[in-house]
């Protein structure tokens, strides 16, 4: 498969390059998708047969204060990237997240469910996607939820590992869920459901969903240590964005990826004694 990935430095980004070959990578630094000029010459210069948007703007608290930045690169970005794949006959991946949602369900959230954001970077992320749709209807939108892995060491299981490692206790929020996706699993889905040719709205998670706090001590448990994890309520652990209670997605259009706990602990191999 010919490719170009953009936002290929980040935690997704970098397990598809890993796959495609270095070639595909289009970094920040080489074209940002707001550049609407670097992106159609850097698509028609290259010809590829898919693209995909891996760039976000995932500072979720610091949106509240910079909503046009995150509406840039998580909107108007995505659009860019859009019109330049329908203009040069390219097939257009782009990844959203669970934050579309407000998390008030009492089940995990299907393709077929009402989005609802809560704050400024989830709408960032709902309009990116409906931009993206609008000028590309067959465009695949991925939603993910709590991606790890990949390179950066920015993911909630290297943080807390740090965390851990600095000296606890921890205080991890317990009345907030998620599924958390691998970012290699996730990147292996992306490539076989782009080169099906599967068009629209698609969640893609690690089967199973669990809280924070739970998440956390899997993760101390994988690496072998042993800091105690203190449970703290949403309510107890301020933040300048809202947050959906229940981020647990499902799918009605395909399987889930391996559970959570295997594709853990084998990111947790190697790492024990960094």
């Amino acid at each position: 498969m010919k490719a170009l990935v953009f936002g290929a430095a980040g935690q997704l980004g970098s397990e598809l390059v890993r796959l495609l070959g270095d070639e595909a990578g289009v970094t920040h630094r080489r074209a940002s998708i707001a550049d609407a000029p670097a992106v159609d010459e850097l698509i028609k210069s290259r010809h590829p047969e898919v693209v995909f948007n891996c760039a976000a703007y995932n500072a979720v608290d610091r949106a509240e204060t910079e909503v046009e930045a995150a509406r840039e690169i998580n909107s108007t970005g995505p659009a860019i990237l859009a019109a330049a794949c329908l203009r040069h006959g390219a097939r257009f991946v782009h990844f959203s997240t669970n934050f579309v949602f407000d998390g008030r369900l009492d089940r995990p959230y299907v393709e077929t469910d009402e989005p609802s954001p809560l704050g400024a970077y989830a709408r960032s992320k709902l309009d990116g996607e409906r931009r993206v749709l609008d000028m590309l209807p067959a465009a695949l939108v991925i939603r993910t939820a709590g991606v790890y892995g990949g390179v950066g060491g920015q993911s909630f299981p290297e943080k807390i590992a740090q965390r851990a490692r600095q000296g606890g206790p921890l205080k991890v929020v317990a009345d907030q869920s998620v599924n958390p996706t691998f970012a290699g699993d996730l990147a292996v889905a992306a490539l076989r459901l782009a080169g099906d040719g599967l068009e629209g709205i698609v969640h893609v998670v690690a089967a199973g969903c669990c809280s924070w706090d739970e998440y956390a001590r899997a993760v101390l448990a994988e690496l072998g240590l042993s800091t105690e994890v203190e449970s703290v309520s949403t309510a107890e652990f301020a933040s300048a964005a809202p947050r959906p209670l229940n981020g647990c997605l499902d799918s009605i259009r395909t399987d889930p990826l391996r559970s959570w706990r295997e594709a853990l602990h084998d990111w947790g191999l190697g790492r024990r004694n960094p």
